[in-house]
């Protein structure tokens, strides 16, 4: 017996003299549930998405509708986090579930077990639309792009640690350029999907440069390739925001070459696969060597060709300038000319200034023949005096010529003192330009017969007999043999002993 029919026996028992059975609310509730459950065991539902509200229990709360109707749904929280989508209010969804009855408040609800977005029309629809609203606020605009580095140190990889993804970009790397890789292991697709990448980015980003854990020079985000609801968490606006949001810059790699998402928009550099993100971080090692090879050899090359330019420059510069040693040949003769006329005058002024001193002393009478000639004349004044002059006088006369005769031998000292001074200035000077004080030195004086100097080497002749003077006399010698050239530019010894060199005594 079914359900209804014990319901109307009850009914009839309690209520024999009425034809309409009496249940109670729960009763009829509970039939009314069994039958929707009954008739509507599994149904797809397509409508608009209305007051979607997350409980703090987990569970999602929602209605759907369309131009004459509104269903109410719930989706239990184990079921939420595998929906695949986020949902929210405007959305056109199709929902897979049960229709059942709540009781408590008769109304009757589906339960979702499913939830997919309605068709790629709809999709399309609110991913130009998030385009739109995310290049308004300015995350796309090319001012905002960084240049990668040409050789990152660390690069850092958001992706699957389990798919195919990581190991192409692992193995293309080692190809080109082996690089350290730091991996962030994520959901790729999902509802939590969005939410980890996010978190993965924002994380490379807060690592200390230097510190235990180094910090990525450039990030690459990688997904495989799939539909547009595979695709859909790199859609997310919390992914794009993150991506826009990098400092470090960052290559977006989701999908095949054909697949576009939002972060390709945000990202630095978008590449068509996650291979080719891998191609994008690093140059090819051997490039780069061969190009270091070939920069190397043009290198060596222009040195070499400028070094032969300026070696070519200064031959012809020294060829203009002409021999040094022959350019000072001219003011060296001119100083040995010079220098030997300087100490002919020298000699000739001396002996000059002698003779003014000889002749000057000889015209000054010496200061007793003045002083005689003095007394002498005094005493013939006395005797041609009076004799009726006074002795006083006398005596003041006498007075005063002792007072000149004194003034008169004063006189005559200071100017003996003083002629004898200048004359022993002037033969300290004689003295100091005489060249017997070059001979105290440690030199010679080489004349020939007829006593002239013998001033060049050019003037000694071989078996010439010539005189030299020593400070403490002189000594004769005879010319051997011409003396040896001396070297224009003194070689470094080489080895070999010279031969003794001949000997003027």
């Amino acid at each position: 017996m079914s359900d209804n029919s014990s319901i109307s026996a009850r009914a009839a028992a309690r209520s024999p003299s009425h034809n309409l059975p009496e249940v109670t609310v729960s009763e009829l509730s509970g039939a009314l549930k069994r039958a929707l459950e009954e008739n509507f065991g599994r149904v797809r539902v397509r409508g608009e998405l209305s007051g979607v509200k997350l409980h703090s229990s987990g569970h999602l709360y929602f209605s759907l509708k369309d131009e004459g109707a509104l269903l109410g749904g719930v989706c239990w929280r184990g079921t939420v986090a595998r929906l695949g989508l986020k949902p929210a209010d405007g959305m056109e969804v199709v929902v897979t579930g049960r229709i059942t009855a709540y009781v408590g408040r008769s109304q009757y609800q589906i339960v979702a077990d499913a939830m997919e977005l309605a068709g790629q029309g709809a999709l399309l629809k609110l991913l130009e639309e998030r385009r739109q609203k995310l290049l308004a606020e300015g995350l796309f605009a090319p001012e905002r792009k960084k240049k990668l580095p040409f050789l990152p140190e660390v690069i850092g990889v958001i992706t699957s640690p389990t798919g195919a993804v990581i190991r192409d970009i692992l193995h293309r790397l080692n190809e080109r350029f082996p690089r350290r890789v730091l991996i962030w292991p994520v959901a790729v697709q999902g509802e939590a999907a969005a939410e980890q990448v996010a978190k993965a980015i924002a994380g490379f980003n807060a690592l200390e440069p230097g510190g235990a854990v180094p910090r990525p020079d450039v990030l690459i985000v990688a997904r495989g390739g799939g539909s547009l609801e595979d695709l859909w968490a790199f859609n997310e606006e919390v992914v794009v925001r993150a991506v826009a949001a990098s400092v470090i810059p960052l290559i977006s790699a989701v999908g095949h070459e054909t697949d576009t998402t939002l972060i390709d928009f945000a990202s630095d550099l978008r590449a068509p696969t996650p291979t080719a993100a891998a191609e994008l971080a690093v140059p090819v090692r051997s490039e780069l060597v061969a190009r270091t090879l070939d920069v190397e050899r043009r290198l060596a090359s222009r040195m070499l060709r400028l070094v032969a330019e300026r070696r070519t420059e200064l031959d012809g510069l020294r060829r203009g300038l002409g021999d040094p040693r022959r350019v000072i040949e001219g003011p060296a003769q001119r100083v040995d000319h010079a220098s030997e006329s300087l100490r002919r005058c020298m000699t000739a002024m001396m002996e000059r200034q002698a003779a003014r001193v000889a002749q000057a002393g000889a015209a000054l009478p010496h200061p007793r023949h003045v002083i005689a000639l003095k007394r002498r004349a005094f005493e013939g004044a006395i005797g041609r005096l009076r004799p009726k002059l006074f002795a006083d006088e006398i005596r003041q006369h006498r007075k005063d010529l002792k007072s000149f005769a004194d003034a008169l031998a004063a006189f005559a000292r200071r100017a003996r003192d003083d002629a004898a001074a200048r004359l022993a200035s002037v033969g300290a000077l004689l003295e100091s330009l005489s060249y017997e004080r070059v001979l105290e030195r440690g030199f010679a004086l080489v004349h020939d017969g007829g006593g002239h100097p013998v001033t060049s080497a050019a003037m000694a002749k071989p078996g010439m007999e010539v005189g030299i003077r020593f400070r403490d006399g002189e000594a004769g010698a005879v010319i051997a043999g011409a003396p040896a050239a001396k070297p224009a530019n003194p070689a470094k010894p080489s080895g070999k002993k010279e031969p003794p060199q001949g000997s003027l005594l």
